[in-house]
């Protein structure tokens, strides 16, 4: 086997490759787009079977900006979920007040798990 033999398996390794992220990105694309109805999706999916190169390209070009829209508002949405889910296991959910927190903290101060400059910081924080 030459080097220009082996040059050229290992380019069309990453294009290979390459397609089939192209090709995975267009099937979540396609199947996490609640708008488009089942029909059409079975259509695209028969077209990226039959003429997979054509049919990438088509969707790439005609469905490309709404797939990046569409992951925008998935990532927001995520992030949205995450923060609330983190806001509600950090204990200051909606509907704790700075005075929830300062009970909160004042438990804490008369159980001796924290000291009196700890139940400062924390009322300085929930006053904050």
């Amino acid at each position: 086997m030459s080097f220009a033999e082996v040059l050229m398996w290992t380019f069309t390794v990453f294009l290979f490759f390459a397609y089939l992220m192209v090709l995975w990105t267009i099937f979540s694309d396609l199947f996490s787009d609640s708008e488009t109805s089942g029909w059409l999706k079975a259509l695209w999916v028969v077209f990226l079977i039959f003429f997979p190169l054509i049919t990438s390209l088509i969707y790439l070009i005609a469905r490309g900006r709404g797939m990046q829209e569409r992951k925008i508002r998935q990532m927001q949405e995520l992030q949205k979920m995450q923060e609330t889910y983190i806001k509600q296991v950090a204990g200051s959910g909606p509907g704790k007040t700075p005075a929830d927190h300062i009970a909160d903290a004042k438990a804490l101060l008369d159980s001796g798990a924290i000291s009196q400059e700890e139940f400062e910081s924390l009322k300085a924080k929930a006053l904050a």
